[in-house]
């Protein structure tokens, strides 16, 4: 059996959350590598629903361990409240089930200030951030500016980091206009946060190479969709980390060899939140019924999803960018019942036919979707386990998807519950 990485294929909100928590029953170690408390998971396990956005989805399961890698960026206060959170629904988070990776960048208050701050001053040119700082931080690691979780160990020396920290922010918001922060306010926060983060604090890189030499299973949890990545999505209109499998690696402080089977999370239609090009989207009583029947509200900021036909150019383009080895399909009950659907097959730019996603702004704005157009099936596909419960067309559906993207769909989902799933191959013996 080898790891597993679990990428979403398109904008995220593809449904990773089931398919996590369906494959972590079979891992050992969940680890978390990129991005923050910015994206949801939803997990329902029995009659109990439980919504994550930092901690990996194994911590919900006993005898697991989470782990939060250093490509996260980690929300202290978020990461209590969500700990707390989980507490009050009878799961109790421990350093048994959950370590945090030392090396990880703080999302600190005045990063969460600076996120609302900027967006309000963009006007029309808002990018559709989540105003939770998770783009300053990203900012100030870079920047080599960053506090630490490691930094929460030793406070009593952490004066001169906060010093150089501050030079910067407190500019920015003297130039904006901005009351300026307080290095002792800010000193303060840390002092009454940091007792309750360092039980999970770790060496994480080592903790999972001794799982790994041990042949333990792990499953690598990403955060968001592909086409959020900032280097391969839709720049700008992206996340600020990279969210392609290849990030699996250097975000967990794992070599790519230990990384294994990608595995790519798709809707059998096409959502986004916020901003940005949607070729396929559908701005009508179809787009309006898709949502409804899919229930597309973000899981951490409510916003509401906007909704179009599958693309497959876009999940074409990511399975090659992230090296995906199969597709979970998700979502495929939400479209029983429509006279046709339709898929995106290229695109057309000033006349002239694409089979890929530009990657000029302007260019993305523009494409139009040429598309494919399927009977649709009456029956339900709700709740299908196998092959052979599946509708004619449905099945059509899904083999020409295939075609399309150039990889298979080794996973089928067909509800929310968990055991709704058809299996074509288990991503771990892949």
């Amino acid at each position: 059996m080898g790891n597993v990485v679990v990428v979403g294929a398109q904008w995220g909100d593809e449904g990773k959350g089931k398919i996590v928590d369906w494959l972590s029953e079979r891992a050992d170690v969940v680890v978390r590598f990129q991005g923050g408390h910015n994206a949801g998971h939803t997990l329902v396990i029995g009659n109990n629903t439980y919504k994550l956005s930092l901690l990996p989805s194994g911590v919900v399961r006993p005898n697991k361990l989470g782990v939060i890698g250093n490509g996260v960026v980690v929300d202290p206060w978020a990461l209590v409240a969500e700990i707390e959170k989980l507490g009050a629904q009878g799961v109790k988070i421990t350093r048994d089930n959950l370590r945090v990776a030392d090396n990880a960048t703080l999302i600190l208050p005045l990063h969460r200030e600076l996120d609302m701050i900027r967006e309000e001053a963009a006007g029309t040119g808002k990018i559709g951030t989540t105003g939770r700082g998770i783009g300053p931080a990203y900012e100030d690691k870079v920047g080599r500016r960053a506090i630490r979780v490691q930094d929460l160990k030793n406070l009593e020396t952490l004066g001169p980091k906060v010093d150089r920290l501050l030079v910067h922010h407190n500019a920015l918001r003297a130039g904006l206009g901005k009351e300026l922060v307080s290095k002792d306010t800010l000193m303060a926060e840390l002092s009454g946060i940091a007792p309750k983060v360092l039980p999970f604090i770790d060496v994480t890189w080592a903790l999972l190479d001794q799982a790994h030499r041990a042949r333990k299973q792990i499953l690598f949890e990403g955060a968001q969709g592909a086409l959020l990545d900032i280097d391969h999505g839709t720049y700008p209109f992206v996340t600020s980390s990279n969210t392609v499998a290849a990030q699996a690696a250097s975000g967990s402080g794992m070599g790519p060899r230990a990384v294994g089977y990608v595995l790519g999370i798709a809707k059998a239609y096409t959502t986004r939140v916020g901003s940005g090009p949607f070729p396929t989207e559908l701005d009508d009583a179809i787009g309006e019924k898709i949502g409804e029947r899919g229930h597309e509200f973000g899981t951490v900021t409510g916003r509401k999803r906007r909704c179009g036909w599958f693309d497959a150019v876009l999940v074409r383009q990511v399975c090659k960018v992230s090296g995906i080895d199969g597709i979970a399909l998700t979502k495929l009950d939400v479209l029983d019942g429509f006279d046709e659907i339709k898929i995106c097959v290229g695109y057309r730019l000033d006349g002239e036919k694409l089979d890929r996603l530009p990657a000029e702004q302007n260019a993305q704005s523009r494409v139009e979707p040429v598309y494919e157009t399927f009977e649709g099936w009456s029956q339900s596909t709700r709740g299908a386990r196998s092959w052979g419960e599946l509708p004619a067309q449905a099945v059509k559906y899904v083999r020409r998807i295939e075609e399309l993207i150039g990889c298979p769909v080794t996973l089928l989902s067909t509800s929310p519950e968990r055991d709704d799933t058809i299996l074509m191959k288990d991503p771990f013996l892949a």
